[in-house]
């Protein structure tokens, strides 16, 4: 095979890989969506389960006639979907040339292969700008160190979502659930047990146009902005000390308190309101939204006894997939 060449025609001679790898994974939210970029703090979950692996390699041509980079996303995304995210790639693969002084353009192939649904609160798209990012890194021998990984997936995700809050693109390199405050991240002490249940409508969401909702909302109701980021960061401060103190009934109380935070500014749907509900008639000790809503996912907090019970329940209401992730 030959070896791609810099500008000048002379190879690189850190190019020593004919793929690169990198992998990533999904989150929820446990609370403070939507607050968290007017300053408010959030709470996230890492979803291991749920993986996304990016592979990147040397073409001979472009194959699809837009430059330098063919995209293929396994599975059977809508067309817009890959053209969204195509065009991502795009800005955070020039972006990863210029500060990692890549020279040259060479041909590239990316191959995603992914479990994370789209469209669903569940961070796709930054998991995927995440995994591509180490997988050019890998290919072209350079160190990604995480804040520059953080910003590179934040070109992407401000591309694709508007002004991008920055949980996503941490969460799904993280190894545990953390605190987002004002730009600055630290992992969450834990002290409840039980199982976060995580359920997809079916019903696709948009996170764009539920931050335009929520902001017209604002602009239509003097002091509206005040009291919901106010509600949502007391919320979300109980919620964390719940969860550090081993009090699981309150973290749960909690959550769905700020649901009805989500719902009263209309970003709930019918399925949603038939998925929490489900949830609390199965005896799980909270549930709510994840992501941005208008669609999605929800997720339930339930004691270990009653997880299995709670899923049954969900199925019955309609979720075509759920996960469960542990407190641990």
């Amino acid at each position: 095979m030959t070896l791609p060449t810099s500008a000048e025609g002379v190879p690189d001679s850190r190019r020593t890989r004919s793929v690169g790898i990198g992998r990533a994974h999904a989150k929820a939210i446990l609370l403070g969506e939507h607050a968290v970029v007017y300053g408010a703090p959030a709470l996230a979950l890492p979803i291991p389960q749920l993986t996304v692996t990016a592979s990147a390699g040397w073409s001979a041509h472009p194959g699809d006639g837009q430059g330098d980079l063919s995209y293929t996303m396994t599975g059977s995304p809508s067309r817009a979907m890959v053209t969204q995210a195509s065009d991502g790639l795009r800005r955070l693969t020039a972006e990863f040339r210029a500060r990692m002084g890549v020279t040259g353009r060479p041909y590239l192939d990316v191959i995603l292969d992914g479990a994370i649904p789209h469209g669903r609160g569940l961070g796709s798209s930054a998991a995927s700008s995440r995994a591509i990012a180490f997988a050019l890194a890998d290919l072209f021998g350079r160190e990604l160190d995480e804040t520059t990984a953080f910003e590179l997936v934040q070109t992407a995700e401000n591309m694709a979502h508007g002004r991008a809050s920055g949980v996503d693109a941490m969460t799904v390199g993280a190894l545990r659930p953390l605190l987002f405050r004002a730009g600055r991240t630290r992992e969450v002490r834990l002290g409840c047990e039980g199982l976060f249940i995580v359920a997809d409508s079916g019903e696709p969401g948009s996170t764009r146009e539920a931050v335009e909702l929520l902001r017209e909302g604002f602009e239509r109701r003097p002091g509206a902005r005040t009291r919901f980021v106010g509600r949502a960061t007391q919320l979300t401060e109980e919620a964390l000390l719940a969860l550090a103190e081993g009090r699981a009934g309150d973290l749960g109380r909690r959550m769905t308190d700020y649901h009805a935070l989500l719902r009263a500014a209309r970003l709930s749907t019918g399925p949603i309101e038939g998925l929490v509900a489900a949830a609390l008639g199965a005896g799980g000790l909270g549930a709510k939204i994840t992501g941005g809503g208008l669609g999605g996912c929800m997720i339930a907090l339930a004691p270990p006894q009653r997880a299995r019970e709670v899923t049954r329940r969900l199925h019955e209401a309609g979720a075509v997939q759920t996960w469960l992730v542990p407190i641990s």
